[in-house]
């Protein structure tokens, strides 16, 4: 039977949280749209009078949902072209969801998002469930058909997982902003020198192409190495401008609540470049250049005000 107008009313009063709970388990806004649209027909499909708790019901049907995107992505992620990075959301996106605290600003940063790659599904459902959206763990135990105690557990494995990958205490989003900044006077200097002092000693570059648009996998290792990459990928010539469609303006820009740099060829995103910056300097460059994973960046580019380029590139 056709659902009526106070429940679908009810459903998307609920789809902004439930977009953000699947944007953090799946790391792909598009998956996460399917995900929130696949919840609906269920709900459409369900006896809506006899559900008690509407609220956990759609997080219980949705998080499942996910974890069954999960299993089956990691086995298309194994013939994937190239490697694997979340997809960046710009400042606003709602999919971005609540940053009132650190664990829920943290959950969606673009490192972390990176690092869940490493959870096992449950792992990362317990993990984005309790620490970005304050489940109790009794709650978390429901959904997953987990006993409490295990939630604890799974909880406690995936924390320590995160940590283990983020040895290093990242600083402040201003003054994040402005090594960002410096990074970018450096790469556009000519010189290597000034990148290095910026990088950690053991910095890595890597990028997501996704087989569409050139980009190395392997990444690049050592403070050395990644900065006379990036020197050489701010330098202008006439192949990236013809890979790219023209020459690239390169805004200093929010992805995923930290700093990012945006590339832009006529309206139209074409790379994020995403710093991972610490107390010790920047420890990582990801660079989102898949054409396929920068189409929401766009709209939500298109959709602002951002002013003049800091300079051209390409």
């Amino acid at each position: 039977m056709p659902l009526s107008v106070e429940d679908v009313d009810l459903f998307e009063g609920a789809r902004g949280r439930l977009e953000a709970i699947a944007y953090r388990l799946l790391g792909s806004a598009s998956e996460a749209e399917d995900a929130v649209q696949e919840t609906f027909l269920r709900w459409q499909g369900a006896d809506t009078g006899r559900i008690e708790v509407p609220r956990a019901w759609l997080t219980k049907v949705l998080t499942n949902v996910c974890l069954n995107q999960l299993t089956s992505a990691r086995a298309r992620r194994e013939t994937y072209v190239g490697h694997w990075l979340p997809e960046p959301l710009l400042d606003g996106d709602p999919m971005l969801g609540p940053a009132d605290t650190a664990e829920q600003r943290e959950s969606v940063s673009y490192a972390v998002l990176t690092l869940m790659e490493r959870l096992s599904p449950n792992e990362r459902a317990v993990y984005v469930l309790r620490e970005a959206f304050d489940y109790p763990h009794r709650d978390i135990a429901e959904i997953l058909d987990l006993t409490e105690a295990a939630s604890h557990q799974i909880l406690h494995r995936a924390r320590k997982h995160i940590a283990d990958g983020r040895a290093r205490t990242e600083i402040d989003r201003a003054a994040a902003r402005r090594i960002v900044e410096e990074f970018l006077q450096a790469a556009t200097s000519g010189k290597t020198e000034p990148l290095v002092r910026l990088l950690t000693s053991d910095a890595i570059a890597i990028g997501d192409g996704g087989g569409k648009v050139p980009a190395r996998a392997k990444p690049f290792e050592g403070a050395r190495a990644v900065a006379t990459f990036m020197r050489g990928l701010f330098k202008p010539g006439a192949a990236k401008r013809a890979l790219v469609g023209g020459s690239a303006g390169i805004h200093l820009a929010t992805a995923n609540g930290g700093p990012a740099v945006v590339a832009v060829v006529d309206g139209r995103v074409v790379g994020v470049l995403c710093p991972e910056v610490t107390a010790d300097g920047i420890a990582a460059f990801r660079s989102q250049v898949n054409p396929d994973k920068l189409t929401r960046a766009t709209d939500a580019w298109a959709a602002a005000e951002h002013g003049e380029p800091l300079f051209h590139a390409f």
